[in-house]
């Protein structure tokens, strides 16, 4: 069955008839969940199947940010609470196998927590280097601000989700870092010269580029495109994500109702496609802009059918796990960075 190339939320905990009606007659490839969508895993366990079932596709991905920290959708009382990404960087500074290995631990711990729930992928890891100055919407979400050490320990968070039967979504390329604003509520623009953006910001992705998803940036890097945030930045996706960074995987937009975006949703939706994106992500579960976005998205098709065919055939059956050593182990590991006053 054809599929359209969007990413869409629902409102609540269960699928309503609105809803079911949408998404069987509009197919879109994917799903999103967000807190407002949780109560339990039997119920997101549930929801899961309900989405699915809806579309006609037994094995449509279903997306979740869990990355730890503040971005942690799934939290206690049923699930446990994961370190934020800058735990592992200090931790890796500390002792960079320790560090690796806590960030391989914690992802795969998430992976265990999601594959029991039906979801399939998860926005992780990031590959953001912030520099001082930054807004906060990064902050300690972030591994570090050395390239190398950022893509180091992207790469064993990846590892880990992967290992646990996840599909990874690397953000926020080709990097949200310097952004001196969150993207939620307006647009940042990034004034920096291209051979420092090279240097640092896109250095931290280009190890990162066998990953087969990835999400863009809603910030404008003036050296490249004063016009357009990366999203909408035919030249940025051509020349730096697809180009310098090398990324050939699926290619996602951050989500389309951002008040970073300008114009009406259906006009940030083509605008979404004309730059060469191939998937529209909307998030907030609105009927009224889930339609304006659907109505504007056209079927995946194509190079972008490709690309998406290779990244949920890349994900592989979870391997044999002891879920108890693996908490024990990173409890320690973390408990390393108290210990040493970090």
């Amino acid at each position: 069955m054809s599929t359209k190339a969007f990413i869409t939320g629902i409102a609540g905990t269960t699928l309503d008839a609105r809803e079911h009606a949408f998404i069987a007659s509009e197919r879109p490839w994917g799903f999103i969940l967000f807190k407002r969508n949780i109560a339990d895993p039997a119920q997101v366990a549930a929801l899961v199947s309900q989405l699915r079932s809806a579309a006609g596709e037994p094995h449509a991905p279903v997306l979740i940010d869990q990355e730890g920290g503040r971005v942690q959708r799934l939290g206690p009382p049923h699930w446990p609470v994961y370190p934020p990404g800058e735990a592992f960087g200090r931790l890796y500074d500390m002792d960079s196998q320790a560090g690796l290995r806590a960030a391989w631990l914690s992802a795969r711990l998430i992976a265990d927590d999601l594959f029991k729930t039906g979801v399939t992928v998860d926005c992780l890891p990031l590959a953001d280097v912030p520099v001082a100055g930054a807004d906060a919407v990064i902050g300690n979400r972030a591994y570090g601000t050395e390239p190398a050490k950022v893509a180091a320990i992207a790469r064993a968070v990846a590892e880990g989700l992967e290992r646990g039967g996840i599909l990874p979504v690397l953000k926020h390329i080709p990097g949200h870092g310097r952004a001196t604003a969150d993207t939620h509520f307006r647009l940042p623009v990034v004034d920096t010269s291209q051979i420092e953006l090279e240097r640092t910001d896109f250095a931290a992705f280009r190890p990162l580029a066998d990953l087969p998803m990835a999400m863009t940036a809603h910030v404008v890097f003036s050296a490249y495109d004063g016009a357009h945030p990366a999203t909408t930045s035919a030249t940025i996706i051509a020349s730096v994500i697809r180009g310098l960074i090398g990324f050939q995987g699926l290619l996602m937009s951050d989500d389309v109702s951002m008040n970073a975006l300008a114009g009406s949703l259906a006009e940030r939706t083509r605008a979404i496609f004309a730059a060469e994106c191939d998937i529209v992500l909307h998030c907030n579960g609105n009927m009224d802009e889930m339609r304006a976005v659907a109505d504007e998205t056209p079927e995946l098709s194509g190079k972008a059918l490709e690309r998406a065919k290779r990244a949920l055939a890349s994900r592989k059956a979870p391997l044999p796990f002891d879920r108890g050593a693996a908490r024990v182990e990173l409890d320690a590991l973390i408990d390393r960075l108290g210990a040493a006053g970090a």
